[in-house]
């Protein structure tokens, strides 16, 4: 049953491919708007969850509006799944075309030097379609990504990404952290998305309101590499009848003082938790001003995994 549910989930994914080539983007973005509100109305774990998560973005909202922004946030979410479905069957000049770039100027500067850069990302817009965009405007793309389930779909983005310029490693492989940071010193540009923390290995941080647990990658990296960490924020915007890719740089995350008494280990660790929260606090505004867009199904925030450490060691609802 297990071989027979991943051969389906793979062909459903290729069949996605194929047909967002091909079909007429009106008709197919209809369609997925149409299907995203029949999810939203059926319910269910993830949209409860998604509910929830956008509650800490518009905690005033009431519940016609919260029901609002859930619908909207699946579209968004839908909308995601058929552009990345559908970004292989693009030029170039349509990539470079829909994408709107904006306070880049120090990162530029810094890859000009060569010597590279990170970039602190959250599920927020098409990132893709950023990446794809940055493989050809800005330098060569290296990043990170989840083993998903089946094995054959992983292997299917990997060669999707690499098609679009982008060169991908393995979450959780021992020699990853090693080739990230020889990519950086050769001047790569290295985005990495952090809202999530799929290594428990992350750092708590204050993040609309609440505390989560991001991902350290970003910060390890910039300080191992001696490389600038830019937090980037993404979501669309339609002017003229064109909706394009809103693709912002904030300012250069510094690396904090040194403290006196501290050792290597402890500035390093102090460091790596400072500069990840200056990322969370420029993420948090972005999904404050565009909740719609951050794509999290998932639970992140600490008082939601609580319930679930309680009841998986055996403690009560």
């Amino acid at each position: 049953m297990s071989r027979a549910r991943d051969a389906l989930v793979g062909a459903g994914f290729r069949l996605g491919w194929r047909l967002a080539a091909v079909v007429p983007e009106g008709p197919a973005d209809a369609l997925v708007e149409h299907l995203a509100d029949r999810v939203a109305a059926r319910g269910g774990p993830r949209v409860r969850q998604l509910r929830a998560n956008l509650r800490r973005a518009r905690p005033a909202a009431g519940p016609a509006e919260l029901d609002a922004l859930v619908r909207a946030g699946l579209r968004s979410y839908a909308r995601y799944w058929l552009d990345a479905f559908r970004l292989p069957a693009l030029t170039r000049e349509r990539i470079v075309a829909t994408v709107r770039f904006e306070g880049g100027e120090e990162l530029r500067a810094a890859l000009a030097e060569g010597r590279g850069a990170v970039g602190f990302l959250g599920h927020l817009g098409d990132w893709d379609h950023a990446a794809a965009w940055s493989s050809t405007e800005l330098a060569p793309v290296v990043t990170v990504a989840e083993r998903l389930r089946p094995e054959g779909v992983y292997r299917q983005f990997v060669r999707f990404r690499r098609s679009l310029g982008v060169e991908v490693l393995p979450l959780g492989d021992p020699t990853t952290f090693r080739t990230l940071l020889r990519r950086v010193r050769e001047g790569a540009l290295v985005p990495l998305l952090a809202d999530r923390d799929l290594s428990a290995s992350g750092v708590e941080v204050d993040f609309l309101g609440e505390r989560v647990r991001m991902a350290t990658g970003p910060a390890a990296l910039a300080l191992a590499g001696g490389a600038p960490l830019f937090p980037f924020v993404l979501h669309h915007e339609v002017r003229a009848g064109v909706r394009e890719l809103v693709v912002r740089v904030g300012p250069r995350v510094r690396v904090p003082p040194a403290e006196p008494g501290r050792s290597a280990r402890e500035q390093r660790r102090a460091a790596v938790a400072a500069m990840t929260q200056e990322c969370a606090d420029v993420l948090a505004a972005a999904v404050r001003a565009h909740p719609e867009e951050w794509h999290v199904l998932q639970p992140v925030f600490a008082a939601d995994l609580a319930p679930r450490a309680r009841t998986a060691a055996g403690g009560g609802a």
